[in-house]
């Protein structure tokens, strides 16, 4: 094989290893089909024997107009083998690759056909070029991303090929959490990789203003930074003081924009810019006060603001007089057609009583304040007209009408995106299932603090942007779709690409192949394969789709609990230990569900070549001495977080961080009394509460528990309490809080829990799950 092949990664070597002729050994090489691995899948693909070798003297043969369109692979192949790739208008006897024009392909489209001398890839326009190229670079070895490449071979093959939809679209929420220049280099470079075309950058929110804007200095000197919170849940940080100088933030100067949207431009790939209006502008505001109804200071806020009152005065000329203005200096950055200008969640409580706006409503003969926001988005689509540019909007731009041209990014499910089709206008389908990529993409217990929802692989890998009661004229006003990454809890580079990797190739696949082509289980099988190249290039991606679950139900027959173990990817080799028994390659094989009705352990992974392939589940099942027994719960919890009443504090099965999954009892301001008949007089040690804290949703822990026993469930003594004093806590978290008994016999028990009360909040929630007496 010679020396190279030694370091390589181990897919390589095994890919090499699996041809039917070596590597490196001046012989054409044979590909098996396994050993071909794209995403998105072509539309067609024909394998056929014998590969192309890239060497020093390959050459491309290609108009310059096609320089920037092709600069991507010949810096990489300059990298992985310090091979030149001239690029020429003469065609040589062999050894190259032709790009060559076929105006009877689509703009997206191309042809690339590989033979053992020549590559030759056809297409329309300089789109197609690359994407052809990085089907190319798909099939080259995963050592091609390292720089480490001991051999170059592609398999001989014809792939015609065009995307679905054509809108491939990706939204980075850059205002919640600033992210630099070379990260959004970084996103365009994978998204050029998969295919999409479009990066939709949210540039302006209530937390940060990203974008320079010349004429109004402010908006960056004041907007692009607010207080320091980090510490504290996104929803439960303080309001800050409109005089504090905020140091926490960034923003983008035209020169960084100009840079990021040419290099988007060479890899096919539109930026589209969002400046929201008239909600979601806190930061616009505490720069320029006059923006406001009220024109009252008030600061860039931290964390979350719910309701958004603080929203731009249409009642005024001035407030137009800055959008204008501002739009004026962006737009000329941005070549896209398209203009998204937000028009959600404007919660109008200061346009009701503002006077501007009550005569700007008389002034237009407007019927009310909703009808407000219409005259506000027809207005600022017009003055975008008349610049060439179409306005975007997120479905609530629906409510009283909207320009004529507009399109309709629909969020609140597809409903939005039916409505808009039928009024014929175009849609672009993001709805938060599946398309929120803030959401969870696994159990939440293990996986980074996220929105409270669960987004996973196969759920992205299901969606379909057209709706089965879709008009034919309705689908054809269909763009496509995109995902999109709100960023109030991804922090840095490393969490966005856990958030958006894998998720991303299986949008990829969607939107590129069509539900046509899509097979879950043909998924997988490439997605393993595609993954060390995820790993090449250093992206931080999840592997969740590895990881076990469980799925825990009691058996009324048996009086012990049914277990069932499972993962997202198929046929998968899971395996299990209990009660601490060693977890490896030998363990036990998960075939039938497991019964229990003693206190067990039980650790399970999903195996392959031997090894764990995601994180390894640890869970245990406390049969305690409460368990199964008679409660009681004074008062009663509230009937949304009721689960099976009291017997759910007593059925083994804990609650995760998912507070929805009927598993918690939730009481709002207000202590708790909970009692347990255990049958007999038993032994008690300790006693344990479960619970949860989600400050952000206004879950916290309990602050004291105190317990009590008794032998004739009429006089109680104390036993024990447990103390905790309040904590900011940033993140979700589930703890058992112990309160240690003197060795006492009892029958019956008694717990008191105290919520945290705080005159800073509407309310306080406290969610137990099981009371464990040991």
């Amino acid at each position: 094989m010679g020396k190279g092949i030694q370091g390589l990664p181990r897919l390589f070597a095994v890919l090499c290893l699996g041809l039917l002729l070596g590597c490196g050994n001046g012989t054409e090489e044979q590909f098996k089909p396994e050993a071909v691995t794209l995403i998105p899948k072509p539309k067609q693909l024909k394998l056929e024997e014998g590969s192309f070798r890239f060497t020093e003297a390959t050459v491309l043969v290609a108009a310059d107009s096609l320089a920037a369109t092709v600069a991507f692979f010949r810096e990489q192949m300059h990298d992985a083998a310090n091979f030149p790739l001239r690029l020429q208008l003469q065609t040589p006897q062999e050894d190259y690759i032709l790009f060559s024009s076929d105006q009877n392909l689509g703009p997206e489209a191309y042809i690339l056909e590989v033979h053992s001398d020549y590559i030759e890839i056809k297409a329309s326009a300089k789109a197609g070029f690359g994407y052809a190229l990085q089907s190319l670079r798909q099939l080259l070895p995963v050592s091609f991303e390292t720089n480490g490449a001991a051999s170059l071979s592609v398999p001989n093959l014809r792939i015609e090929d065009a995307p679905r939809y054509a809108w491939r679209g990706l939204m980075l929420d850059v205002s919640r959490h600033f992210f630099e220049t070379e990260y959004i280099l970084k996103t365009l470079d994978r998204l050029a990789l998969l295919k999409f075309n479009t990066l939709h950058l949210h540039l302006v929110d209530d937390q940060g203003w990203r974008i320079e804007v010349k004429q109004y200095p402010k908006l960056t000197e004041v907007g692009a930074f607010r207080v320091n919170q980090e510490d504290k849940h996104w929803n439960a940080r303080a309001t800050n003081d409109p005089d504090a100088t905020g140091t926490y933030g960034g923003f983008y100067t035209q020169e960084d924009i100009k840079k990021i949207v040419a290099y988007a431009q060479d890899r096919g790939i539109q930026v589209v810019p969002e400046i929201e209006m008239p909600a979601h502008v806190m930061s616009a505001i505490a720069s320029y006060p006059f923006l406001s109804c009220t024109q009252e200071p008030i600061a860039v806020p931290s964390g979350g603001v719910w309701p958004i009152t603080q929203i731009y005065c249409p009642g005024k000329e001035t407030t137009f007089e800055f959008l204008e203005n501002v739009l004026n200096e962006i737009i000329p950055l941005f070549p896209s057609k398209y203009m998204h200008v937000g028009g959600d969640e404007a919660t109008k409580t200061n346009w009701e009583t503002c006077p501007d706006c009550q005569r700007r409503i008389a002034e237009e003969g407007l019927e009310d304040t909703e009808a407000l926001q219409s005259y506000f988005m027809k207005r600022i689509g017009q003055f975008l007209e008349k610049k060439g540019k179409v306005l975007i909007g997120w479905d609530e731009i629906l409510e009283g009408g909207l320009p004529p041209s507009a399109t309709v990014m629909s969020w609140r499910g597809t409903k939005g995106g039916w409505e808009a089709s039928a009024q014929g206008h175009d849609v672009i389908m993001t709805p938060e299932n599946p398309m929120y990529f803030n959401f969870y993409q696994g159990n939440p217990d293990v996986e980074p603090l996220a929105f409270d929802a669960v987004n996973t692989l196969e759920q992205v890998y299901a969606f379909n942007p057209v709706i089965d009661s879709m008009s034919t004229a309705q689908r054809g006003h269909v763009l496509g779709a995109q995902a999109n990454l709100w960023s109030e809890y991804i922090t840095t580079p490393q969490e966005s690409e856990y958030m958006l990797f894998p998720r991303l190739t299986a949008l990829a696949e969607v939107l590129w192949s069509g539900s046509e082509q899509r097979d879950w289980e043909d998924y997988t099988q490439r997605l393993k394969r595609f993954m060390p190249r995820l790993e090449a290039l250093d992206i931080a991606y999840s592997r969740s789709v590895y990881n076990v679950e469980v799925k825990a139900e009691q058996d009324s027959l048996s009086n012990g609990i049914r277990i069932a173990l499972k993962t997202e990817m198929p046929d998968a080799e899971i395996r299990y230990a209990l009660n601490g028994h060693t977890l490896d390659a030998e363990s036990e094989l998960f075939t039938e569900a497991l019964q229990i009705d003693t206190t067990t352990q039980i650790k399970a992974a999903v195996f392959e070549a031997g090894k764990p392939a995601g994180r390894i589940l640890d869970k245990s099942f406390d049969f305690h001495k409460a368990a199964g027994t008679v409660a009681k719960i004074n008062p009663k919890s509230q009937e949304a977080y009721s689960g099976k009443g009291a017997a759910t504090l007593v059925n083994v099965l804990r609650g995760s961080k998912n507070f929805h999954d009927g598993q918690w009892l939730g009481w709002l301001n207000t202590p708790v009394e909970l009692q347990f008949d255990l049958g007999s007089l038993q032994e008690i040690e300790e006693v344990q509460l479960g619970t949860l804290e989600n400050q952000g949703a206004g879950i916290y822990f309990p602050v004291a528990v105190a317990v009590a026993v008794s032998e004739d469930g009429k006089t109680f003594k104390p036993a024990g309490t447990f103390e905790r004093a309040f904590k900011a806590n940033g993140s979700s978290s589930l703890e058992t809080f112990v309160v240690p008994i003197q060795n006492q016999k009892a029958r019956y028990v008694k717990v008191s829990v105290s919520p945290y009360s705080s005159s800073k909040l509407n309310g306080v929630w406290m969610f137990i799950d099981e009371v464990l007496v040991k």
